[in-house]
């Protein structure tokens, strides 16, 4: 075998005769086959590279007699780059292929097959077919693992011949072997053609999670991965099975690779919607907080995969590192994108016995030079304040030490935050106003300027000098943004409901209707204009009653996801849709949807919760017979109804379920939840997925909508299998 760094001299780009003429002259005195083992070398190099080698075809094909493994593993290689491109040659090779998967070396038995497989033509495929079924029994062990991921490559080019050869349940046989590996790749090419829209079910009952479970810890890394993903097909009957499960699965969790770790918590998570036990539920909380903390001490590329599931984590089970917020305090040197995932996770695991510390951390980071990592600390200090009303004081004075260093940026977050907090807690802070008022030459964005025109409209009769305040900032109304616009406009309805009898007010609210009805193209802004206008007009004090209406009390119940949306997610823990916040499906064309599924054990919570999956809508499609006969002719669509068995073109009627691969185990749907008992919002559940890089505006507190049972939220079976 070569040396490493010995094979660096064949990466240099070869002529097409040149190696062709080496071929050849191989053939002859080179009874170890050095010659041809360098020529292949050199062809296996500029393939690497990028070089089109394919019109070595029949040249490279006849070296495949040679009974040499690594020359036979060349041109595998090269048979798997241009196998698909040479249909019309493919067929020189079938032989040898057939030949080799009949070798004694078990190795060569499953280069064959593999190769095979990876050569979608329909004259290879109709060759794979036996071979395959062989090796699926294979005495060996590598070949039958090798085939069980041959199987997902038949599948993936035939699926029909696939599933009439009977080769899925080959793999469901696979799956109770006596060797570890080759029950994780049966598990692995399951999975692959379960998440398929058209492949079969894949479920497991009792027995066979069981036998996976005990095949675990002989699997290697990635075997673990795919058999503990595996446990999300198993849908407990009872509460003790999903206990038993959770309890034999938990030391996973001290497993070095973090995609074990991941995969771990996924199906504790999982398994916990179908748990009664309380204290075992807050054991595997307990035991799942060590595990994502040591995550945090990897590179940044991992902490941030780490601290978005962790976001997601704590919000359905906050008990899991309630206790840990330091660990997710900022490092200096940590990337801006480690940076504001932590400060999103600080205010969620805040509480009262914490708040100081936290406070603390973030007046830090508000001295940070990092605008937006400034901006978003300063957001969450008012956010603190909403959220844990023993630090509302603490807050504020932060707030109004922030205000004093004069820094525009960071003033005009705080007065957007203090804006909230009135709303939040009315009457007590509103003394701070006139040192607000003085910082009005430092707003230039619309959002702070609307908050602070907000503030001055709405205690305006606490200001004295309100109507020199509102007077200075309508000199640029409008140039304003739309945002603003609207603000000063009510701001100055609101002054003149308070100061009727002046003559200053009664000047400003006239210009500012005669702009906004006049000059202003937004019709939105026109529209309010004139509502104000004829409110003012016909009634002042009905006018008065609307526009100083109580409002609703403010909350941060709003940064909550939708307990449905956050059950599915949980389900893919550790995957992309965990970074992203989103169901795959959403972005990956054609990915399977996931589900809690219905059963006598599942938490009751979360089955109100269930998001049922939609049942994928196949378009119409007009079948027609080509070849002679009469044209029939076109019937009007009543008839067709009437009589469907007479009309040549009809309608492609839908597919039936397809066959389940599972090991049977019915599907049930009960949610297990000991934080969120609320009914869960009917609104979209997905609108506050993106709370820890989206727009400012995401994070701003909302009104609390009232909540309402959504109803018929739950699917039945099919609904969650297709």
């Amino acid at each position: 075998m070569a040396q490493p760094g010995q094979d660096a001299k064949f990466f240099q780009r070869g002529k097409l005769e040149e190696l062709r003429a080496e071929l050849q002259a191989a053939e002859t005195k080179d009874k170890k086959y050095v010659k041809r083992k360098t020529a292949l070398k050199k062809i296996v190099a500029n393939i690497t590279m990028g070089n089109d080698m394919s019109p070595l075809f029949t040249d490279v094909v006849q070296c495949l007699g040679t009974p040499l493994l690594e020359i036979k593993k060349m041109v595998y290689l090269f048979l798997v780059s241009y196998g698909r491109s040479k249909p019309d040659q493919i067929h020189l090779v079938i032989p040898n292929f057939l030949q080799d998967c009949n070798d004694r070396n078990p190795l060569i038995r499953a280069l064959a097959i593999r190769t095979m497989s990876y050569i979608p033509i329909p004259v290879v495929t109709d060759a794979l077919t036996e071979p395959l079924r062989h090796c699926l029994k294979d005495r060996d062990p590598y070949v039958r693992k090798t085939a069980a991921i041959c199987v997902v490559k038949l599948y993936t080019a035939d699926p029909r011949r696939a599933e009439k050869g009977g080769f899925v349940e080959m793999l469901r046989d696979l799956m109770l072997d006596s060797n570890a590996t080759v029950v994780a790749n049966a598990v692995a090419a399951l999975s692959e053609i379960g998440d398929r829209h058209d492949g079969v079910i894949f479920r497991l009952n009792l027995a066979t999670a069981n036998k996976l479970l005990t095949a675990l810890g002989e699997s290697s890394e990635w075997g673990q991965i795919y058999i503990l993903d595996s446990l999300l097909r198993y849908v407990p009957e009872r509460h003790a099975d999903a206990e038993l499960m959770a309890e034999r699965i938990v030391v996973q969790l001290q497993h070095a690779n973090s995609a074990v770790v991941l995969t771990t918590i996924k199906a504790l998570l999982y398994l916990m919607n179908y748990m009664e036990n309380r204290k075992l539920i807050e054991y595997c909380c307990k035991k799942m907080g060590p595990p994502l903390v040591t995550l945090l001490s990897s590179g940044p590329e991992v902490q941030y995969v780490a601290l978005r599931n962790i976001l997601l984590i704590i919000q359905r089970r906050p008990a899991v590192l309630k206790n840990d917020v330091k660990v997710f305090f900022c490092k200096y040197n940590d990337p801006i994108y480690v940076k504001l995932a932590k400060l999103e996770i600080m205010y969620r695991l805040a509480r009262a016995e914490n708040a100081k510390e936290v406070l603390a951390e973030l007046q830090e980071y508000a001295s940070e030079v990092d605008v937006d990592f400034v901006r978003k600390a300063v957001r969450s200090i008012g956010r603190l304040a909403i959220k844990v009303e023993e630090a509302a004081d603490n807050c504020i004075q932060a707030l109004l030490g922030l205000v004093e260093a004069k820094v525009s940026y960071v003033v005009q977050e705080a007065i957007i935050v203090i804006k909230d907090i009135f709303r939040r807690y009315p009457g007590k802070y509103e003394g701070i106003i006139p040192k607000l008022c003085g910082n009005l030459d430092l707003l230039d964005e619309p959002e702070s300027k609307a908050a602070m025109v907000w503030i001055i409209g709405q205690f305006s009769d606490r200001i004295d000098n309100a109507d020199e305040l509102l007077d200075d900032l309508l000199y640029t109304f409008l140039e304003e943004s739309v945002e603003v616009q609207l603000a000063l406009l009510t701001a100055a309805v609101k002054l003149f409901i308070y100061k009727s009898k002046s003559d200053k007010t009664k000047e400003i609210v006239h210009k500012v209707l005669k702009w906004t009805t006049e000059e202003i193209d937004n019709p939105d802004l026109r529209d309010r204009g004139f509502m104000y206008w004829r409110l003012l007009a016909v009634n002042p004090a009905v006018a008065g009653e609307i526009v100083l209406a109580e409002k609703p009390a403010i909350t941060t119940d709003s940064d909550r996801m939708d307990r449905g949306a956050l059950d599915q997610l949980l389900l893919h823990t550790g995957t992309l849709g965990s970074i992203y916040h989103k169901n795959p499906e959403t972005f990956i064309r054609n990915a399977a949807a996931k589900a809690l599924v219905d059963s006598p054990a599942l938490n009751p919570h979360s089955r109100a919760a269930i998001i049922p999956l939609p049942r994928p809508q196949l378009p119409p499609t007009t079948i027609t017979v080509p070849g002679p006969g009469p044209v029939e002719p076109q019937l009007p669509e009543s008839h067709n109804a009437s009589n469907p068995p007479d009309v040549t073109p009809a309608a492609k009627p839908a597919p039936p379920p397809p066959a389940s691969a599972s090991i049977d185990g019915d599907a049930a749907l009960s949610d297990h939840d000991d934080e969120d008992d609320g009914p869960p919002a009917a609104a979209d559940p997905y609108s506050n997925l993106d709370s820890a890089f989206g727009n400012y505006l995401q994070d701003e507190p909302r009104p609390m909508a009232a909540g309402g049972q959504s109803a018929n939220r739950h699917g039945d079976l099919d609904d969650l299998l297709f």
